[in-house]
């Protein structure tokens, strides 16, 4: 038996579903306007930490929404709370659900360790209909402070009672990874987007296009 762990959002959900369910109403800078949005989201979460300051996801999720609204003027702001409803009901990658499940099937240990705030991976998790495949979800609320402060991986190896190296950390994040790495654990990152590593002197296990690609190796 293992310990599998993973990110949430751009991992298990995809944080750009926001915005597909609203594209046509959003317009043709629908996907500008989700990528900073996002980019925001944890620019706001890395300096806080950084400054010694926490507030809640979902706090800056909305904060973060209404800056890229001010960047992307194009995209009606009447519809920030539809987004945000979106948002907190993300759907899942359609590899999320099975990949789970095969771990479970497996008898691994699965969990979430995640910035967000409690209430969010609540409407994350029921939306896709994983809780009955996660043995943990892991908030960062617990400790103030976010990914990748080694204080927020560490909540994984207190929850199960385990040494770093007994887990599985997976991302599509690669600076999370990165954190993971440094932590010790064996990183697996989900490379969806093909991109370049940024961390050669952290490198993960294994760099996989998908999740299934995951759960069948596990």
């Amino acid at each position: 038996m293992s310990i599998y762990v993973f990110d949430a959002y751009g991992t298990l959900f995809d944080v750009h579903a926001a915005i597909a369910r609203h594209r046509e109403k959003a317009g043709p800078d629908a996907e500008r306007m989700s990528e900073i949005w996002r980019t925001k989201q944890l620019e706001y979460s890395w300096t806080l930490t950084l400054a010694g300051r926490y507030e809640d996801f979902w706090t800056l999720t909305e904060r973060a929404l209404d800056f890229a609204l001010a960047r992307v003027p194009s995209v009606d702001k009447t519809l920030k709370p539809l987004l945000l409803e979106a948002y907190f009901k993300l759907g899942a990658f359609p590899d999320a659900h099975a990949a789970l499940r095969t771990l479970k099937s497996k008898s691994h240990k699965t969990g979430i360790l995640s910035n967000g705030s409690p209430n969010m991976l609540d409407g994350a998790v029921d939306a896709a209909s994983v809780r009955g495949e996660l043995d943990a979800v892991l908030s960062v609320d617990a400790v103030k402070m976010f990914k990748p402060r080694p204080e927020v991986y560490a909540l994984v190896t207190t929850h199960f009672g385990c040494k770093p190296a007994d887990v599985t950390f997976v991302s599509s994040n690669r600076w999370d990874v990165m954190g993971a790495v440094a932590f010790g654990f064996r990183g697996q990152w989900i490379n969806r987007a093909k991109n370049p590593d940024e961390y050669p002197a952290f490198a993960p296990e294994r760099v996989l296009s998908d999740l299934t690609a995951l759960a069948e190796a596990a």
